[in-house]
């Protein structure tokens, strides 16, 4: 299996910290664990076990999108009223 890229699209922010948009992009390894980083105005990397786990902690009830694939060339998050 080679590595799978995916972003997440966060649709509404519940939290009003991550921005509206691409929020986060990143890789499902050979061995099934995700690597993500966050594109947010204060910026992190995670690993997790799994994309569910990712789904399960980051989705929001579905409020954020997990999209396979690369990004559209313009990334990062929008605060809310701009």
């Amino acid at each position: 299996m080679d590595i799978q890229h995916f972003y997440l699209k966060r649709n509404e922010d519940i939290s009003g910290k991550s921005g509206l948009g691409i929020v986060a992009r990143g890789a499902i390894l050979p061995s099934g664990h995700c690597v993500m980083e966050w594109l947010t105005f204060t910026s992190s990397i995670g690993i997790y076990k799994n994309l569910t786990d990712v789904i399960e902690i980051h989705s929001h009830e579905g409020r954020t999108e997990i999209v396979m694939g690369d990004p559209p060339k313009k990334r990062g998050p929008k605060k809310k009223g701009i």
